[in-house]
Protein backbone atom coordinates (compact mmCIF):
# COMPACT_ATOMS: atom_id res chain seq x y z
CA UNK A 1 0.00 0.00 0.00
CA UNK A 2 1.17 3.59 -0.48
CA UNK A 3 3.48 4.85 2.24
CA UNK A 4 2.02 6.50 5.33
CA UNK A 5 5.02 8.80 5.85
CA UNK A 6 4.20 12.48 6.26
CA UNK A 7 7.24 13.37 4.19
CA UNK A 8 7.04 13.98 0.46
CA UNK A 9 8.94 11.35 -1.49
CA UNK A 10 10.98 12.89 -4.30
CA UNK A 11 12.72 10.64 -6.83
CA UNK A 12 15.44 11.52 -9.35
CA UNK A 13 17.20 9.20 -11.78
CA UNK A 14 20.45 9.87 -13.65
CA UNK A 15 21.18 7.81 -16.77
CA UNK A 16 24.70 6.38 -16.75
CA UNK A 17 25.59 6.79 -20.40
CA UNK A 18 27.96 9.76 -20.40
CA UNK A 19 30.37 12.03 -18.55
CA UNK A 20 28.83 14.71 -16.29
CA UNK A 21 29.14 18.25 -17.64
CA UNK A 22 28.54 21.78 -16.35
CA UNK A 23 24.92 21.68 -17.51
CA UNK A 24 24.25 18.55 -15.44
CA UNK A 25 25.79 20.21 -12.40
CA UNK A 26 23.80 23.44 -12.64
CA UNK A 27 20.55 21.91 -13.90
CA UNK A 28 20.34 18.70 -11.87
CA UNK A 29 23.05 17.91 -9.33
CA UNK A 30 23.30 21.18 -7.43
CA UNK A 31 19.54 21.88 -7.06
CA UNK A 32 18.74 18.25 -6.24
CA UNK A 33 21.31 18.14 -3.45
CA UNK A 34 19.92 21.37 -2.04
CA UNK A 35 16.41 19.86 -2.14
CA UNK A 36 17.63 16.70 -0.39
CA UNK A 37 18.39 18.73 2.72
CA UNK A 38 14.77 19.78 3.25
CA UNK A 39 13.32 18.37 6.46
CA UNK A 40 9.93 17.58 4.88
CA UNK A 41 11.37 15.54 1.98
CA UNK A 42 12.38 11.91 1.63
CA UNK A 43 14.75 11.83 -1.34
CA UNK A 44 15.60 8.97 -3.70
CA UNK A 45 18.53 9.29 -6.12
CA UNK A 46 19.41 6.40 -8.39
CA UNK A 47 21.88 5.62 -11.14
CA UNK A 48 19.72 4.50 -14.05
CA UNK A 49 22.02 1.90 -15.56
CA UNK A 50 19.17 -0.20 -17.01
CA UNK A 51 18.01 2.90 -18.88
CA UNK A 52 21.56 3.46 -20.13
CA UNK A 53 21.40 0.14 -22.01
CA UNK A 54 18.69 1.60 -24.26
CA UNK A 55 21.13 4.25 -25.51
CA UNK A 56 24.54 2.66 -25.09
CA UNK A 57 25.89 -0.77 -26.02
CA UNK A 58 29.42 -0.07 -24.77
CA UNK A 59 29.73 -1.90 -21.41
CA UNK A 60 32.94 -0.11 -20.44
CA UNK A 61 31.25 3.25 -20.97
CA UNK A 62 28.25 2.30 -18.84
CA UNK A 63 30.52 1.17 -16.01
CA UNK A 64 32.75 4.24 -16.28
CA UNK A 65 29.77 6.58 -16.38
CA UNK A 66 28.28 4.91 -13.31
CA UNK A 67 31.50 5.54 -11.40
CA UNK A 68 31.81 9.14 -12.61
CA UNK A 69 28.20 10.08 -11.88
CA UNK A 70 28.16 8.45 -8.45
CA UNK A 71 31.44 10.19 -7.56
CA UNK A 72 30.05 13.50 -8.83
CA UNK A 73 26.98 13.39 -6.60
CA UNK A 74 29.01 12.39 -3.56
CA UNK A 75 31.69 15.02 -4.20
CA UNK A 76 29.02 17.71 -4.52
CA UNK A 77 27.65 16.93 -1.07
CA UNK A 78 25.03 14.21 -1.36
CA UNK A 79 24.83 12.43 2.01
CA UNK A 80 23.96 8.73 1.50
CA UNK A 81 22.98 8.46 5.16
CA UNK A 82 20.19 11.02 4.71
CA UNK A 83 18.84 9.94 1.30
CA UNK A 84 18.28 6.73 -0.65
CA UNK A 85 21.23 6.56 -3.08
CA UNK A 86 21.39 3.38 -5.13
CA UNK A 87 22.08 1.77 -8.48
CA UNK A 88 18.96 0.77 -10.40
CA UNK A 89 20.33 -2.67 -11.28
CA UNK A 90 20.86 -3.46 -7.58
CA UNK A 91 17.07 -3.40 -7.01
CA UNK A 92 15.71 -6.65 -8.53
CA UNK A 93 12.19 -5.58 -7.58
CA UNK A 94 12.33 -2.93 -10.33
CA UNK A 95 12.55 -5.30 -13.34
CA UNK A 96 10.01 -7.65 -11.74
CA UNK A 97 7.59 -4.77 -11.25
CA UNK A 98 8.27 -3.71 -14.84
CA UNK A 99 6.80 -7.02 -16.01
CA UNK A 100 3.76 -6.73 -13.74
CA UNK A 101 3.13 -3.25 -15.12
CA UNK A 102 3.78 -4.37 -18.69
CA UNK A 103 0.87 -6.76 -18.37
CA UNK A 104 -1.58 -3.95 -17.59
CA UNK A 105 -0.14 -1.28 -19.91
CA UNK A 106 -2.05 -0.56 -23.10
CA UNK A 107 0.04 -0.79 -26.25
CA UNK A 108 -1.73 2.33 -27.50
CA UNK A 109 -0.31 4.27 -24.55
CA UNK A 110 3.24 3.26 -25.48
CA UNK A 111 2.58 4.09 -29.14
CA UNK A 112 2.06 7.70 -28.08
CA UNK A 113 5.39 8.04 -26.25
CA UNK A 114 7.35 10.98 -27.64
CA UNK A 115 10.66 9.14 -28.07
CA UNK A 116 9.04 6.24 -29.91
CA UNK A 117 6.98 8.54 -32.13
CA UNK A 118 10.05 10.64 -32.95
CA UNK A 119 12.00 7.55 -33.97
CA UNK A 120 9.05 6.39 -36.09
CA UNK A 121 8.75 9.78 -37.78
CA UNK A 122 12.48 9.92 -38.49
CA UNK A 123 12.35 6.50 -40.14
CA UNK A 124 9.41 7.47 -42.32
CA UNK A 125 11.11 10.72 -43.31
CA UNK A 126 14.09 8.65 -44.47
CA UNK A 127 11.88 6.30 -46.47
CA UNK A 128 12.49 3.38 -44.11
CA UNK A 129 10.19 1.00 -42.28
CA UNK A 130 8.61 2.89 -39.36
CA UNK A 131 10.15 0.58 -36.76
CA UNK A 132 13.59 0.18 -38.38
CA UNK A 133 16.30 0.08 -35.72
CA UNK A 134 13.85 0.64 -32.85
CA UNK A 135 14.42 -1.77 -29.99
CA UNK A 136 11.86 -3.12 -27.56
CA UNK A 137 13.95 -1.36 -24.91
CA UNK A 138 13.15 2.05 -26.39
CA UNK A 139 9.50 1.09 -26.77
CA UNK A 140 9.22 -0.19 -23.19
CA UNK A 141 11.26 2.65 -21.65
CA UNK A 142 8.16 4.35 -20.16
CA UNK A 143 7.14 1.16 -18.33
CA UNK A 144 10.59 0.76 -16.78
CA UNK A 145 10.46 4.42 -15.76
CA UNK A 146 7.03 3.85 -14.22
CA UNK A 147 8.47 0.94 -12.23
CA UNK A 148 11.34 3.14 -11.00
CA UNK A 149 8.79 5.60 -9.63
CA UNK A 150 6.02 3.32 -8.41
CA UNK A 151 8.21 0.81 -6.56
CA UNK A 152 8.90 3.55 -4.00
CA UNK A 153 5.52 5.27 -4.33
CA UNK A 154 7.22 8.57 -5.09
CA UNK A 155 5.02 11.64 -4.75
CA UNK A 156 7.02 13.96 -6.99
CA UNK A 157 9.52 13.50 -9.81
CA UNK A 158 11.51 16.62 -10.82
CA UNK A 159 11.62 16.80 -14.62
CA UNK A 160 11.88 19.24 -17.48
CA UNK A 161 8.84 19.82 -19.67
CA UNK A 162 10.09 17.27 -22.21
CA UNK A 163 9.78 14.52 -19.58
CA UNK A 164 6.31 15.34 -18.26
CA UNK A 165 4.68 12.75 -20.52
CA UNK A 166 6.63 9.95 -18.81
CA UNK A 167 5.23 10.95 -15.42
CA UNK A 168 1.72 11.10 -16.85
CA UNK A 169 2.21 7.61 -18.27
CA UNK A 170 3.42 6.36 -14.88
CA UNK A 171 0.21 7.76 -13.36
CA UNK A 172 -1.91 6.04 -16.01
CA UNK A 173 -0.15 2.72 -15.51
CA UNK A 174 -0.33 2.92 -11.70
CA UNK A 175 -4.01 3.84 -11.83
CA UNK A 176 -4.71 0.99 -14.22
CA UNK A 177 -3.05 -1.53 -11.89
CA UNK A 178 -4.92 -0.14 -8.88
CA UNK A 179 -8.21 -0.45 -10.77
CA UNK A 180 -7.69 -3.95 -12.17
CA UNK A 181 -6.56 -5.38 -8.84
CA UNK A 182 -9.05 -3.37 -6.75
CA UNK A 183 -6.65 -1.72 -4.34
CA UNK A 184 -4.66 1.43 -3.63
CA UNK A 185 -1.29 -0.18 -4.24
CA UNK A 186 0.39 2.81 -5.84
CA UNK A 187 0.58 6.49 -5.06
CA UNK A 188 0.06 8.37 -8.32
CA UNK A 189 3.14 10.56 -8.89
CA UNK A 190 3.20 14.17 -9.99
CA UNK A 191 5.72 15.87 -12.23
CA UNK A 192 7.60 18.66 -10.45
CA UNK A 193 8.40 20.86 -13.45
CA UNK A 194 11.71 22.61 -12.94
CA UNK A 195 10.88 25.99 -14.45
CA UNK A 196 13.52 27.90 -12.49
CA UNK A 197 16.44 25.52 -12.94
CA UNK A 198 19.11 27.01 -15.15
CA UNK A 199 19.73 25.52 -18.59
CA UNK A 200 23.30 26.23 -19.61
CA UNK A 201 24.27 27.00 -23.19
CA UNK A 202 27.05 24.88 -24.63
CA UNK A 203 30.22 26.02 -26.35
CA UNK A 204 28.27 26.66 -29.58
CA UNK A 205 25.35 28.54 -28.00
CA UNK A 206 22.83 25.71 -28.13
CA UNK A 207 21.67 23.92 -24.98
CA UNK A 208 24.62 22.11 -23.42
CA UNK A 209 24.02 18.48 -24.35
CA UNK A 210 25.99 15.35 -25.19
CA UNK A 211 23.75 15.06 -28.25
CA UNK A 212 25.21 18.29 -29.66
CA UNK A 213 28.81 17.49 -28.64
CA UNK A 214 29.04 20.98 -27.14
CA UNK A 215 29.55 20.18 -23.46
CA UNK A 216 32.18 21.30 -20.98
CA UNK A 217 32.97 18.26 -18.81
CA UNK A 218 32.40 18.97 -15.15
CA UNK A 219 35.68 17.71 -13.76
CA UNK A 220 38.23 18.99 -16.26
CA UNK A 221 41.59 19.87 -14.70
CA UNK A 222 41.99 23.59 -14.15
CA UNK A 223 44.05 24.29 -17.27
CA UNK A 224 41.70 22.29 -19.50
CA UNK A 225 38.65 23.99 -17.98
CA UNK A 226 40.15 27.39 -18.82
CA UNK A 227 40.90 26.26 -22.38
CA UNK A 228 37.33 25.00 -22.81
CA UNK A 229 35.82 28.26 -21.58
CA UNK A 230 38.15 30.31 -23.80
CA UNK A 231 36.77 28.26 -26.71
CA UNK A 232 33.16 29.35 -26.17
CA UNK A 233 31.77 30.97 -29.32
CA UNK A 234 31.14 34.74 -29.09
CA UNK A 235 30.28 37.44 -31.63
CA UNK A 236 32.68 39.88 -33.31
CA UNK A 237 32.08 42.87 -31.03
CA UNK A 238 35.35 44.55 -30.09
CA UNK A 239 36.52 45.68 -26.63
CA UNK A 240 34.83 48.96 -25.74
CA UNK A 241 31.59 48.13 -27.52
CA UNK A 242 28.60 47.67 -25.23
CA UNK A 243 27.43 44.07 -25.20
CA UNK A 244 24.02 42.59 -24.38
CA UNK A 245 24.42 40.10 -21.51
CA UNK A 246 21.00 38.62 -22.19
CA UNK A 247 22.19 37.39 -25.58
CA UNK A 248 25.53 36.10 -24.30
CA UNK A 249 26.40 32.46 -23.67
CA UNK A 250 29.22 33.61 -21.43
CA UNK A 251 26.97 35.68 -19.21
CA UNK A 252 24.48 32.80 -18.88
CA UNK A 253 27.23 30.52 -17.59
CA UNK A 254 28.64 33.20 -15.30
CA UNK A 255 25.23 33.97 -13.80
CA UNK A 256 24.66 30.28 -13.02
CA UNK A 257 27.71 30.29 -10.74
CA UNK A 258 27.74 33.88 -9.47
CA UNK A 259 26.05 35.58 -6.55
CA UNK A 260 23.39 38.19 -7.30
CA UNK A 261 25.89 41.02 -6.67
CA UNK A 262 28.49 39.41 -8.91
CA UNK A 263 25.94 39.02 -11.70
CA UNK A 264 25.00 42.70 -11.43
CA UNK A 265 28.67 43.70 -11.60
CA UNK A 266 29.21 41.54 -14.68
CA UNK A 267 26.12 42.95 -16.34
CA UNK A 268 27.61 46.42 -15.79
CA UNK A 269 30.93 45.28 -17.26
CA UNK A 270 29.10 44.13 -20.40
CA UNK A 271 27.44 47.53 -20.71
CA UNK A 272 30.87 49.14 -20.35
CA UNK A 273 32.23 47.06 -23.23
CA UNK A 274 34.36 44.38 -21.55
CA UNK A 275 36.43 42.44 -24.08
CA UNK A 276 35.48 38.86 -24.76
CA UNK A 277 38.87 37.60 -23.60
CA UNK A 278 38.51 39.36 -20.24
CA UNK A 279 34.93 38.15 -19.90
CA UNK A 280 35.98 34.55 -20.54
CA UNK A 281 38.73 34.84 -17.93
CA UNK A 282 36.21 36.07 -15.36
CA UNK A 283 33.84 33.22 -16.23
CA UNK A 284 36.67 30.72 -15.80
CA UNK A 285 37.72 32.18 -12.46
CA UNK A 286 34.16 32.13 -11.09
CA UNK A 287 33.39 28.59 -12.27
CA UNK A 288 36.73 27.25 -11.08
CA UNK A 289 36.33 28.89 -7.67
CA UNK A 290 33.23 26.79 -7.05
CA UNK A 291 34.45 23.56 -8.62
CA UNK A 292 38.09 23.42 -7.41
CA UNK A 293 37.38 22.12 -3.87
CA UNK A 294 34.76 19.70 -5.23
CA UNK A 295 37.16 18.50 -7.92
CA UNK A 296 39.61 17.44 -5.25
CA UNK A 297 36.92 15.35 -3.56
CA UNK A 298 35.82 13.89 -6.90
CA UNK A 299 39.36 12.82 -7.83
CA UNK A 300 39.75 11.07 -4.46
CA UNK A 301 36.45 9.24 -4.88
CA UNK A 302 37.15 8.09 -8.44
CA UNK A 303 40.51 6.77 -7.26
CA UNK A 304 38.70 4.57 -4.73
CA UNK A 305 35.83 2.84 -6.57
CA UNK A 306 35.48 0.25 -3.81
CA UNK A 307 34.33 3.01 -1.45
CA UNK A 308 31.64 4.10 -3.91
CA UNK A 309 30.59 0.49 -4.50
CA UNK A 310 30.15 -0.01 -0.78
CA UNK A 311 27.95 3.09 -0.49
CA UNK A 312 25.79 2.08 -3.44
CA UNK A 313 25.26 -1.42 -2.09
CA UNK A 314 24.38 -0.03 1.33
CA UNK A 315 21.92 2.32 -0.36
CA UNK A 316 20.39 -0.56 -2.27
CA UNK A 317 19.90 -2.52 0.96
CA UNK A 318 18.01 0.41 2.48
CA UNK A 319 15.94 0.91 -0.65
CA UNK A 320 15.08 -2.78 -0.93
CA UNK A 321 13.74 -2.68 2.63
CA UNK A 322 10.96 -0.54 1.13
CA UNK A 323 10.66 -2.27 -2.24
CA UNK A 324 10.56 -5.91 -1.14
CA UNK A 325 7.43 -5.72 1.07
CA UNK A 326 5.55 -3.76 -1.60
CA UNK A 327 6.44 -6.24 -4.31
CA UNK A 328 5.28 -9.09 -2.07
CA UNK A 329 1.85 -7.39 -1.86
CA UNK A 330 1.80 -6.87 -5.61
CA UNK A 331 2.68 -10.49 -6.30
CA UNK A 332 -0.13 -11.57 -4.01
CA UNK A 333 -2.53 -9.15 -5.69
CA UNK A 334 -1.91 -10.54 -9.18
CA UNK A 335 -2.15 -14.18 -8.06
CA UNK A 336 1.54 -15.12 -7.70
CA UNK A 337 0.81 -16.80 -4.37
CA UNK A 338 1.44 -19.95 -2.42
CA UNK A 339 -0.99 -22.63 -3.59
CA UNK A 340 -2.47 -23.09 -0.14
CA UNK A 341 -3.45 -19.40 -0.11
CA UNK A 342 -6.17 -19.77 -2.77
CA UNK A 343 -9.13 -20.39 -0.45
CA UNK A 344 -8.39 -17.33 1.67
CA UNK A 345 -8.61 -15.11 -1.38
CA UNK A 346 -11.47 -16.62 -3.33
CA UNK A 347 -13.81 -14.02 -1.89
CA UNK A 348 -11.68 -11.22 -3.24
CA UNK A 349 -11.71 -12.76 -6.70
CA UNK A 350 -15.52 -13.06 -6.66
CA UNK A 351 -15.88 -9.47 -5.49
CA UNK A 352 -13.68 -8.22 -8.28
CA UNK A 353 -15.55 -10.28 -10.85
CA UNK A 354 -18.85 -8.71 -9.81
CA UNK A 355 -17.56 -5.16 -10.30
CA UNK A 356 -18.09 -3.43 -13.65
CA UNK A 357 -14.77 -3.42 -15.52
CA UNK A 358 -14.44 0.33 -15.92
CA UNK A 359 -11.16 2.11 -16.56
CA UNK A 360 -10.36 5.81 -16.10
CA UNK A 361 -7.78 7.20 -18.54
CA UNK A 362 -6.24 10.66 -18.15
CA UNK A 363 -4.37 12.26 -21.05
CA UNK A 364 -3.02 15.57 -22.24
CA UNK A 365 -5.37 17.46 -24.55
CA UNK A 366 -3.45 20.40 -25.99
CA UNK A 367 -2.39 22.61 -23.08
CA UNK A 368 -4.96 21.07 -20.71
CA UNK A 369 -5.85 17.58 -19.50
CA UNK A 370 -8.88 15.38 -20.15
CA UNK A 371 -10.28 12.02 -19.09
CA UNK A 372 -12.27 9.15 -20.52
CA UNK A 373 -13.99 6.31 -18.71
CA UNK A 374 -13.83 3.08 -20.71
CA UNK A 375 -15.62 -0.22 -20.28
CA UNK A 376 -14.09 -3.66 -20.82
CA UNK A 377 -14.64 -3.34 -24.57
CA UNK A 378 -12.85 0.05 -24.62
CA UNK A 379 -16.10 1.88 -25.36
CA UNK A 380 -16.15 5.44 -24.02
CA UNK A 381 -18.79 5.80 -21.31
CA UNK A 382 -17.85 9.31 -20.18
CA UNK A 383 -15.35 11.98 -21.14
CA UNK A 384 -14.52 15.55 -20.22
CA UNK A 385 -11.66 17.97 -20.84
CA UNK A 386 -10.33 21.36 -19.83
CA UNK A 387 -8.63 20.38 -16.56
CA UNK A 388 -5.56 22.25 -15.32
CA UNK A 389 -3.71 19.21 -13.97
CA UNK A 390 -3.72 15.40 -14.33
CA UNK A 391 -4.65 15.08 -10.67
CA UNK A 392 -7.78 17.21 -11.19
CA UNK A 393 -8.70 15.20 -14.29
CA UNK A 394 -8.21 11.89 -12.46
CA UNK A 395 -10.33 13.09 -9.52
CA UNK A 396 -13.21 13.89 -11.86
CA UNK A 397 -12.70 10.64 -13.78
CA UNK A 398 -12.99 8.62 -10.57
CA UNK A 399 -16.13 10.54 -9.60
CA UNK A 400 -17.65 9.82 -13.02
CA UNK A 401 -16.68 6.16 -12.73
CA UNK A 402 -18.39 5.85 -9.34
CA UNK A 403 -21.61 7.25 -10.79
CA UNK A 404 -21.44 4.83 -13.69
CA UNK A 405 -20.76 1.86 -11.39
CA UNK A 406 -23.70 2.84 -9.19
CA UNK A 407 -25.98 3.00 -12.22
CA UNK A 408 -24.95 -0.42 -13.55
Amino acid sequence: MPQASSKTRILTGITTSGTPHLGNYVGAIRPAIAASRKADAESFYFLADYHALVKCDDPARVQRSTLQIAASWLACGLDPAKVYFYRQSDIPEIPELTWLLTCVTAKGLLNRAHAYKAANDANRANGEDADAGITAGLYMYPVLMAADILIFNANKVPVGRDQVQHIEMARDIGQRFNHIYAGEYFTLPEAAIEENVATLPGTDGRKMSKSYDNTIPLWLPEKELRRAILGIVTNSQAPGEAKNPDDSNLFAIYRAFASADEAVAMRHAFAEGIGWGDAKQKVFERVNAELAPLREKYDALVADPAQIEERLRAGATRARALATPLLAKLRHAVGLRALNDVAANSGQSRARAEKPALQPVVFRDGEAFAFKVLDAKKSVLAEQGGFASPREAMHEAQAAMKKLEAAI
